[in-house]
Formats: C-alpha cells, structure tokens, sequence
C-alpha cells in the first residue's frame, strides 16, 4: 500500500510524494523520473524492490501533482532532493535514477556524497556529442512522413490537446526496441504524462549545455559510493558509446539489457527486476 504525502520546500514550493514499503526501514531508495518536465512515471518500478526496502518517488516541482510557477536551475532541483530527505528523516538514500534522473542523481552526489549509500543510473547521463547520433538513429526509425509530421507539430506555436499527444507519440515511439509496442506505450503515456512542462525542460537543459556534466566527472569519480553502476537498454537510440565512455571515465559496470531500449522495465520487466533487486539487495544488506 503507497503512503502519499506533501513537503513544503523553504522557497515556498510544494512537492507531492508516494512511498511504497515499510518506511521505517533505512536506507530508503528514492526513485528519480526523467524529463525534465515530465511528471513521475516510476510506479511500475517501485513495486520489484520494495519489499527490499522502502521506495519513495515524488513529482519534481512544476511537474504532476507538485504545481510550480517560477524559474528552474539544477542547484535548485538538487535541493529539493536534500529537503525531501530531511522531512523523510533519510540520511542515506540509494538512488535510482533514470533519463534526465540519472543527471540529478550525480549532480546531487557531487554536492551531498556523504548522504548516498548507493547509486544505479538507468539510461543516462549521456555525455559528449550524444545528441547529433541519437537524432541520426531517431531518424532512422520514423518514415520520412512521420519525421515531417513531428517537425510540422514543434514548430506550431500553440498546440491542440490531440496534436501535442501526437507530437509525444511521435517523439517517444522510437525509444523503444520493437516498434509496434513502442508506438503503443508512447501513445498511452503522451496522455499519462502530462502535461509536459516545456518551459522548465528549456530552462534545465539551457543550463545543462553550459555547465556540461561532462566537465565534473573527476570529481564525481571521487565522490561516487562504493556501490554505484549503469544500467541501460541495449536498443536504446542514444548511442551506447556515449555511456561506455561514461563508464570508463567514472570507472563502472555498465550492464546492457538486450531487447529493451529507453525504458527496459517495459520491454524486459524480468530481467530489470532480477537487476534491480540484486543492486538493492547489496546496497541495504539483509
């Protein structure tokens, strides 16, 4: 049974979470959702460990259940993480984060490493020129109908309910191994994922072009807890030498999920799960 609750942040913002699991339990493992700008969409994960150890998940501030109007900056986000962990009474966490999760994940391990027992990023971060041979393999999955379609809906000024779920499904279809049951998911969660909160997406990614990951990963290498690896589909179409690099440079197992891409508890649940609960199992002990 989920624990629901709210914290207010000290900047005034409210933020909305669940916990799965015995809460009384340490350490607590905090799921990260990706976006930036989407709303949580973890829940199927929560469930594969939390008989381990209690899982907590939340709506980033300007997301789902946690309305925010204001700017948006990655020192900020990395905040709201400590704040919810000193009103969870959590001084160790292990995190999980995937897509853009994995980002904040690091960037709050650079600033608080003496508050992460153990770390797993899913699918990211993604150094490097990733982006010019993931739009290249993106591309290579749609039809030249669809690839028109897709830069016709962003470049609208406004968009309808129904032509902002097709610019989604468009945009995320391709994230996935199999292509029919990609456009499938994509189109159930373009209307699951709302709404989008575009601007914060701009904002956080402005930022993090020019203050690059990249330029900390000596430093996050030091900081790193003893237990801490990657985790990623092999289908994925950002490309995998972006994260083996990551891995050499953060000196890390990379494990690859074969027939599953951005998002391999859908495609693979068994195999996330028998991962998961391994990574868990070593970071809380029996």
């Amino acid at each position: 049974m989920e624990t629901p609750g709210l914290v207010s942040m000290t900047d005034g913002a409210q933020l909305r979470w669940t916990a799965l699991g015995d809460t009384t339990r340490r350490p607590a493992v905090i799921l990260l959702h990706g976006g930036p700008g989407l709303p949580d969409y973890l829940g199927v994960v929560a469930p594969m460990i939390a008989d381990l150890a209690p899982v907590y998940r939340y709506d980033q501030r300007g997301t789902g259940r946690s309305p925010w109007r204001g700017t948006h900056s990655l020192a900020r986000h990395v905040d709201d993480l400590a704040e919810l962990l000193d009103a969870w009474d959590v001084s160790e966490a292990v995190l999980i984060g995937h897509s853009y999760g994995t980002d904040l994940a690091s960037r709050f391990c650079l600033r608080h490493s003496d508050r992460v027992a153990a770390m797993m990023l899913m699918c990211g971060p993604f150094v490097g020129d990733w982006r010019t041979g993931y739009r290249a393999e993106r591309s290579r999955r749609m039809s030249a109908a669809q690839q028109e379609r897709l830069r016709a809906l962003q470049e609208l000024p406004l968009r309808t309910e129904e032509q902002e779920v097709e610019l989604l499904t468009l945009a995320w279809f391709t994230d996935h191994a199999d292509p029919e049951r990609g456009w499938h998911w994509a189109a159930q969660e373009a209307r699951r994922r709302r709404p989008v909160n575009w601007s914060m997406n701009g904002e956080l990614g402005k930022e993090g072009r020019a203050d690059p990951l990249d330029e900390h990963l000596a430093d996050l290498r030091e900081r790193l807890p003893a237990r801490a690896e990657l985790l990623c589909g092999a289908e994925d179409p950002r490309p995998a030498s972006a994260l083996e690099s990551l891995a050499l440079r953060l000196a890390l197992p990379l494990t690859r999920i074969e027939g599953a891409g951005h998002e391999p508890w859908l495609e693979q649940p068994d195999a996330v799960r028998a991962h998961l609960r391994r990574f868990v199992q070593g970071a809380v002990g029996p």
